[in-house]
């Protein structure tokens, strides 16, 4: 069984944390009411900006007809208005709900597998990214200039019989397959 890590104690008491917290409580509480005062404030702000107050003493039975036939017809845009919005409020929130539902269906579908860490190569992902038909190498060694080494070491002479002169000519796979084809020549 896994052991389980040790959990850390915590540098304040419970009872500090209790304190802390119901002081943050108190405080977003206060500021909440403070937001709503202020809210309040602007709306009435607003509404006597916009409407008002209409001054009926002094107009006579027409000017009030007039009146009220001009702010049943503004009440009547507001209405046409507030219908549309909420026509289209509807009609939004039904295509996100068939949306979710659509997203939890495919969810439900697709078992995800669980993710590796997988090496791919420069070229892979250069591959992958322009697509086969592009041809672009990343291979570092091709792109390096390559010098070429006099073949001092094919015109020495195999034939030398001091072993100090020969160590560069047998060290490596070359000296011991040249070893090797001399002790299988020898045995048969």
């Amino acid at each position: 069984m896994p052991e389980k890590a040790p959990e850390r104690k915590s540098k304040i008491s419970a009872s500090r944390k209790l304190m802390l917290k119901s002081l943050m409580v108190a405080k977003a509480k206060e500021e909440l009411e403070q937001e709503m005062e202020e809210k309040e404030e602007q709306k009435a702000m607003y509404l006597n900006e916009k409407a008002p107050p209409i001054q009926t003493s002094s107009m006579s039975l027409a000017d009030l007809q007039t009146l009220c036939e001009e702010l049943h017809a503004k009440i009547d845009v507001v209405d046409e208005e507030r219908y549309d919005i909420e026509a289209k409020v509807l009609h939004n929130t039904r295509e996100i709900k068939d949306l979710n539902i659509k997203v939890l269906d495919l969810r439900g579908k697709f078992k995800r597998p669980n993710l590796r860490r997988v090496r791919v190569s420069a070229d892979a992902i250069l591959r992958s990214l322009l697509g086969s038909k592009h041809k672009v190498s990343l291979d570092l060694r091709a792109n390096l200039k390559s010098v070429k080494k006099e073949d001092t070491e094919k015109e020495k002479t195999v034939e030398v019989s001091d072993w100090r002169k020969n160590v560069e000519a047998m060290s490596g796979m070359e000296g011991r397959k040249k070893m090797f084809d001399a002790a299988k020549g020898a045995n048969q």
